[in-house]
């Protein structure tokens, strides 16, 4: 039975090592023709590697753009809105889950409700409310919705904090916690692979977030590096060989970052249970 096991093992290891050939091709791609000159990205033929690397590329790439100034009005709008689901999500996902009052699933179920509401749908009457607000043109359209919720996000938790035994809660009770203690001591410290996974969704999402910055975001100086690549593409002519090379430094950060969380996200979604 061992050798077996081992050559399935091996077999199964070797599928999908292949497998991931399809996504490693295309970020290969992108890394080999931020090197190469614009003559070489249109050259006929397919050739994968440059001449001559062409690491100016790069250099060039960020002189280009404002790139330090993009980038950190991306960390702010990413960190203020990691803040805000982490925090927002959590509570109401705690009040779904561990308190019992009337008319919660209920609610519950309107909320998921909205799920199936497409962002397509809101954003004409959301721009509406903030122009109202006189938030155009601010960061705020950006951060502000983070801190009202998410319904996967909510319902992500939700079903994590009720596989947390409940005699926890009631042992803190008799000790003398309110409910918000016990979420924040207890609930909290327990759910960490639950609220990276949030933390890591929120982050890429607006990492990655083109509509919202070019909906909102009227002044140069605060555009994000999602709207900045589009600096790269002129009316009559375009940087292709810098925008590959603006592309992988914004690629990158998104892989180290998953590579070094990877295990406790996938023991976020692993442990996010069907109770309930």
């Amino acid at each position: 039975m061992k050798p077996r096991k081992a050559i399935s093992s091996i077999l199964g290891h070797a599928m999908l090592a292949g497998m991931s050939l399809l996504f490693i091709i295309p970020f290969l791609w992108l890394v080999l023709t931020s090197l190469k000159s614009d003559a070489e990205i249109f050259s006929r033929g397919l050739r994968w590697l440059p001449e001559q690397p062409l690491w100016s590329n790069y250099r060039e790439a960020i002189e280009f753009i404002p790139f330090f100034r993009y980038l950190a009005n991306t960390l702010f709008i990413c960190l203020c809105a990691v803040l805000g689901a982490v925090f927002s999500c959590s509570l109401v996902a705690y009040g779904f889950s561990r308190i019992r009052w009337f008319g919660r699933d209920v609610l519950f179920f309107v909320l998921l409700s909205t799920m199936m509401i497409t962002g397509m749908v809101t954003m004409i009457p959301v721009f509406r409310i903030f122009r109202r607000l006189g938030w155009i043109g601010t960061f705020l359209p950006l951060i502000v919705p983070s801190f009202l919720g998410a319904p996967f996000f909510i319902f992500l938790l939700r079903q994590f904090f009720l596989g947390i035994p409940r005699a926890l809660s009631e042992a803190a009770i008799l000790d003398g916690c309110s409910e918000f203690s016990i979420y924040a001591r207890i609930i909290l410290p327990l759910a960490k692979p639950a609220l990276l996974t949030v933390a890591l969704f929120t982050f890429l999402w607006n990492w990655n977030d083109f509509m919202g910055p070019l909906i909102y975001l009227t002044d140069n100086s605060k555009y994000t590096l999602a709207v900045g690549l589009q600096q790269f593409l002129g009316q009559h002519d375009a940087e292709w060989s810098q925008l590959m090379a603006i592309s992988t430094l914004m690629t990158l950060p998104v892989i180290v970052l998953f590579f070094f969380t990877q295990k406790t996200f996938v023991k976020g979604i692993a442990l996010t249970g069907l109770k309930g």
